[in-house]
């Protein structure tokens, strides 16, 4: 699959010596009994009803009939995924609190703040990648613009003067910096609390363009009411057959996705962050489960802990170069 491929070239790009970083730092606890063995709190750092809620609660669901015992989500949103990701991170290494994480908890925001109340690299064991979505950069339908190369042409000769929606740190910003940086031009960030509120914007030709997970685009992309120029994957989407990627636009290299994960605390016994990964991928073979989540536009990517360690590693020094690129700082 392509983003099988892609994760591939990706891992063979990264240091042979965090090949055991999922289970550094720390004895492991023992696994005590069977486990699981009581409920499970799966820690969701952002609100209910978003597409991060949709997943975990889709994984909860099947590994609560795997084990017969409750996994129950809780949403505990607030300051980009910091409170919940904090309450995981001071939570006892046995498997029984994890870590519904994303893209945004493990590696934007450890470098968007000077001080975070843990270390999201070495607090947290990397147990299995689950999805991942695309996204898809698009202007109003009354745009000018046809193509990914029209706007970047404009926006090399009109420095600044095109706009683009999102709040400041979230996905859609940190997509179209690493964007700019990659066709070298400059266009003008208007920040929001929240991505809907920049696709309202959008859709009234307020703005000129915007990334945003496929998912929330494609509707809108279908009722003519949007023109969609690109999607960030490494191939095209089977969704958008007809779109191209920003990689094959003129950009080779390009290519991200907004990813979730599952994040066990610091010391976990490997044993029990193996199951988790194991049975994770099982829940997430189901047919109809896959099809729930593949009809919107997910993948279905599960990967060994120490995959995903150096996955989330990669990623990490991806985006903090593109931040630190930006000067993106938040208080």
């Amino acid at each position: 699959m392509s983003r099988l491929h892609a994760a591939s070239r990706r891992l063979a790009a990264c240091a042979a010596a965090v090949l055991t970083m999922a289970f550094i730092g720390g004895a492991p606890a023992r696994a005590e009994g069977t486990y699981p063995d009581r409920p499970i709190r799966m820690i969701v750092p952002f609100s209910a009803g978003g597409s991060t809620d949709q997943v975990a609660r889709t994984l909860a669901e099947g590994l609560g009939r795997l084990w017969k015992q409750p996994v129950i989500v809780e949403n505990r949103d607030g300051a980009s995924g910091i409170i919940g990701s904090r309450i995981v991170a001071e939570s006892k290494p046995d498997g029984y609190t994890l870590l519904f994480g994303t893209q945004t908890t493990q590696a934007v925001v450890p470098h968007l703040f000077a001080r975070l109340p843990y270390d999201a690299q070495r607090d947290f064991v990397p147990v299995t990648e689950l999805v991942a979505i695309a996204q898809l950069l698009s202007v109003p339908a009354s745009s000018p613009f046809q193509s990914l190369g029209e706007l970047v042409a404009y926006a090399k000769s009109h420095p600044g003067a095109l706009t683009f929606g999102g709040g400041v740190g979230a996905t859609p910003h940190m997509t179209m910096e690493l964007l700019m940086s990659h066709a070298g031009i400059k266009m003008l960030g208007v920040p929001y609390k929240g991505s809907a509120l920049a696709m309202n914007d959008l859709l009234a030709g307020r703005l000129d363009s915007m990334f945003d997970v496929i998912m929330t685009t494609l509707p809108h992309t279908r009722a003519g009411k949007l023109r969609t120029l690109a999607v960030t994957s490494y191939h095209r989407h089977p969704l958008l057959p007809a779109v191209p990627t920003v990689a094959e636009s003129g950009y080779p290299g390009f290519e991200t996705d907004v990813w979730f994960g599952l994040f066990a605390v610091k010391g976990t016994s490997p044993e029990i962050v193996r199951k988790i990964a194991a049975d994770s991928k099982t829940v997430l073979a189901d047919p109809q489960r896959r099809k729930t989540l593949t009809d919107v536009g997910f993948e279905i990517i599960t990967s060994s802990p120490e995959d995903f360690a150096r996955y989330t590693l990669a990623e990490s020094e991806k985006w903090e170069k593109v931040i630190k690129s930006a000067n993106i700082k938040m208080e």
